[in-house]
């Protein structure tokens, strides 16, 4: 299952954008308002959502300034969070969030759309900040 979200403008350069991605504990900055539980590890956070079971991300892969990947750790919900990064000029970029889960159909069918919201809300706080 793919899904993308639209492409944003955040108030940063490219490379503060890749930083403040590339930092885990930043992402409670740009979690949903529904948020239950937000823990940092070492590369890695802990989050819930109200109705929704844990999930741990943690940074896999990173290309300098362009892409931060953040992979699911476990096994029941297998996926990945890519983050896109594009200078525009020197005082901003455009960030897109891309979603690749490997689910059967049925669970991509009940997943899809809190998934997608979810990514969408991402996003659209990374262009308030």
């Amino acid at each position: 299952m793919n899904l993308e979200t639209n492409k944003v403008i955040a108030s940063k350069t490219q490379e503060e954008m890749f930083k403040f991605l590339t930092k885990v504990e930043n992402y409670e900055q740009i979690m949903p308002e529904n948020t239950d539980k937000f823990e940092v590890g070492e590369d890695s956070f802990l989050f819930s959502l109200k109705g929704m079971p844990e999930i741990r991300l943690k940074l896999q892969e990173q290309e300098a300034s362009s892409k931060v990947v953040l992979g699911s750790t476990s096994d029941k919900f297998p996926f990945t969070l890519t983050g896109n990064i594009v200078k525009i000029d020197d005082n901003s970029s455009e960030v897109q969030l891309l979603f690749d889960g490997k689910f059967n159909p049925m669970v991509a069918m009940m997943i899809k759309n809190p998934i997608q919201k979810f990514i969408t809300t991402l996003t659209e706080n990374i262009e308030k900040l």
